[in-house]
């Protein structure tokens, strides 16, 4: 796993020994030796992970994170402290200015891998998530990026496993102050617990009575419903070698008792903004997939899916050797209703044309706006006989009940022209049941229109 490791200390030696120990790991390792090069390196986006030292003649690396954390820029990045400092406080301090993790020399070579092994996992994942939400901001929604910055982490969901009851009262009680906490006493409910309550973090004793705490995070990973939750190991300090394990597994921060409560309230807030910030990068991916399959106005598929999706539709249906109907439907006189009342009238119309139609047909049926004010309905496994029967019922909807427009203080008379046909012979070009369809809603509008025309294969 490569990755692009920033070093930031001010002593060539010091640097000069992390450089080694990382390359023959290999990562590529990058150096500055103040904070001002550290922060100018971070902006240009060449780092993975940042190894800073505390004690550096311009700028400390207290103020160092606590600028990388501020800036929408770089808040992503993760920071590990590296430093001689070892007193609680200090470790609390860089905690508190937004660092991952603060690491007191001499860290072992193991212990220091694992944890960069750990974040450039971490990062990868955030960086993926980024890079598929930057089409998001082109099309109009909200960076997530100030709104982390401005993140306190507090007023999150915790879920926490322990079966001790002297230590699960007290880490509820701590964090209590911040956070809504649950206990999970039973190791064996956790899971279903952890699965059905979106919960912001999960805090794992790794010290479980009859159960292997490390097989609750792993099968936690495991899990469609958990995957993304973050997890924070605790255990006594004769197991740092199974926490060591958890790190590979996709355990994201631990504790060594005995706790110090200022400390257990920062690594619960570092984790929370992270999963807040990446649910929110994923929720704008979404949005963003459907945002370009979804017509804004309607809330129905647009033109492009329904043509991508129709001809899978068509296939299974070859396939399978079932009947597959096709309707177009167009508002009649649509366009006076737009110069007599205004094309706001005239958006009025079309959602609430989309309405109807959606409780007109199934959940397997596919509705698209085709283009301004025709619409296509693809009904899988029907034949020309029903699909006729639920062509006529939309009609009726639409003509039974005048549409509300100008936010209700007037109603206007609506009919709709539907133009069907179906897919029955194997191996035929979809665009040609579509002209089929559309040859049909032409006769429907010379007809009289507000009818509904049906053309065989």
């Amino acid at each position: 796993m490569s990755a692009r490791i920033l070093v930031v200390d001010d002593v060539p030696a010091n640097v000069k020994l992390l450089e080694a120990r990382l390359s023959a790991e290999y990562f590529d390792v990058m150096t500055a030796s103040n904070g001002t090069e550290a922060l100018a390196i971070s902006r240009r986006a060449e780092c993975d992970i940042i190894l800073l030292d505390v004690m550096m003649p311009d700028m400390d690396g207290f103020e160092v994170c606590r600028r990388l954390k501020s800036d929408p820029a770089t808040h992503h990045i993760p920071v590990v402290m590296v430093t001689a400092l070892d007193s609680p406080a200090d470790r609390n301090r860089g905690l508190e200015a937004g660092a991952d993790d603060f690491l007191t020399k001499p860290v072992s070579d193991v212990v220091l891998i694992a944890r960069v092994r750990s974040l450039t996992r971490l990062k990868m994942m955030t960086d993926e998530l980024r890079m598929r939400a930057i089409t998001s901001l082109e099309i109009g929604m909200q960076a997530p990026e100030r709104s982390a910055v401005a993140d306190t982490g507090k007023g999150g969901r915790i879920l926490l496993v322990d079966d001790r009851e002297s230590s699960y009262q007290r880490l509820a009680t701590i964090l209590a102050a911040e956070h809504t906490i649950d206990v999970e006493p039973n190791p064996t409910e956790a899971l279903f617990h952890a699965a059905e309550g979106n919960y912001d973090l999960l805090i794992v004793s790794l010290d479980l009575n009859n159960f292997d705490g490390l097989r609750l995070c792993s099968q936690a990973r495991s899990l469609e419903r958990t995957r993304h939750v973050p997890i924070l190991a605790i255990a006594d300090p004769e197991n740092s070698t199974r926490l060591l394990r958890g790190l590979e597994i996709g355990v994201n921060d631990y504790l060594l008792r005995p706790i110090d409560k200022t400390e257990l309230l920062a690594r619960a807030r570092t984790q929370i903004r992270r999963r807040r910030y990446t649910d929110h990068l994923r929720d704008n991916v979404q949005n963003s997939i459907e945002m370009a399959i979804t017509d804004a106005l309607t809330g129905l598929h647009n033109r492009r899916y329904m043509e991508s999706h129709l001809a899978t539709l068509a296939e299974q249906a070859a396939t399978r050797g079932k009947p597959l109907a096709l309707m177009i439907l167009d508002i009649d006189y649509f366009k006076s209703i737009n110069d007599n009342y205004g094309h706001d009238a005239g958006d009025d119309v079309l959602r609430e044309f989309a309405v109807r139609v959606r409780k007109s047909i199934r959940g397997i049926d596919l509705a698209c706006r085709y283009g301004g004010e025709e619409f296509v309905i693809v009904m899988p496994e029907t034949d020309l006989h029903v699909a006729g029967m639920v062509a006529e019922r939309l009609r009726r909807s639409i003509a039974g009940e005048p549409f509300a427009i100008h936010k209700g203080s007037k109603r206007i008379e609506v009919t709709i022209s539907i133009g069907l046909t179906t897919l029955e012979q194997k191996g035929e070009a979809v665009a040609d049941v579509l002209k089929r369809a559309d040859t049909a809603l032409y006769r429907a509008k010379h007809d009289g229109r507000n009818r509904v025309v049906s053309q065989a294969a």
